[in-house]
């Protein structure tokens, strides 16, 4: 099965219209595997043993909530479980594009991350819960900096402020959807049987696949590192003492 740039199947629910079908199993297929993932590493606690498990996750959660304390200082803690699991989570929705699921025919299958659809919804998720926690520890002082240093910018510090969720959508799916893109594109040319002359181009690139996808996996895990990390910038900014 070929698989068509920027083609999803569609189901239409009432209300909301058509929706892509297979962005939301392959969500809720990825929800799964990070919930079971997550699961596994926390039942490895319950021996007085430090496993392997333990040894390697533990020096992802030390990092993050290093990453979270420095930033946020003493309003740092209660985020770190938010952070950690935003970023398993994201890191395992971009990797989904590298199995061949639609390949083989499946309703299901590439990166959510490379549909919009999924991007904006969590990058406004992240602007809105930092508007919440900002005005939760501020109130509506918390948009005091906007008028900094004078009242002649407060237009474009609230173009800058509202222009981040869409800058933070649109950094992650750009980066998927081509690392997606690069690789349909390379397997329609080998799937083509292309020859220039006597150089046969589909052979010379057959390579070409597995070298893109070991640079998505590469790409993905640092998307979803930036994602989180700009995340829990935004919020240190928003909850900074001098706003």
């Amino acid at each position: 099965m070929q698989e068509g740039i920027g083609e999803h199947t569609t189901w239409v629910w009432p209300i909301v219209g058509s929706v892509h079908a297979d962005t939301i199993l392959t969500t809720w297929l990825a929800m799964g595997v990070s919930l079971i993932f997550l699961a596994w590493v926390g039942a490895s606690y319950r021996s007085p043993r430090v496993g392997r498990t333990q040894a390697v996750f533990e020096g992802v959660i030390d990092y993050t909530a290093d990453t979270v304390t420095q930033l946020l200082g003493k309003y740092g803690e209660p985020f770190v479980p938010f952070f950690l699991a935003l970023f398993v989570y994201i890191f395992t929705l971009n990797q989904f594009g590298i199995l061949p699921f639609k390949a083989l025919g499946l309703p299901f299958g590439g990166s959510p991350t490379a549909d919009v659809n999924t991007t904006v919804p969590y990058a406004l998720l992240i602007f809105f819960m930092i508007q919440f926690f900002a005005i939760k520890k501020n109130g509506w002082r918390a948009y005091n900096h906007l008028a900094k240093p004078n009242v002649f910018v407060l237009p474009l510090n609230v173009l800058d402020e509202l222009v981040r969720p869409v800058t933070l959508a649109a950094r992650l799916f750009f980066n998927i959807f081509a690392g997606e893109l690069l690789f349909i594109i390379i397997s329609s040319i080998i799937v083509a049987k292309v020859k220039v002359g006597a150089f046969n181009l589909s052979l010379a690139v057959s390579v070409l696949p597995f070298a893109i996808q070991i640079f998505n996996f590469f790409v993905g895990t640092v998307q979803a590192f930036v994602f989180a990390l700009l995340g829990i910038i935004y919020l240190s900014l928003a909850l900074a003492e001098d706003h």
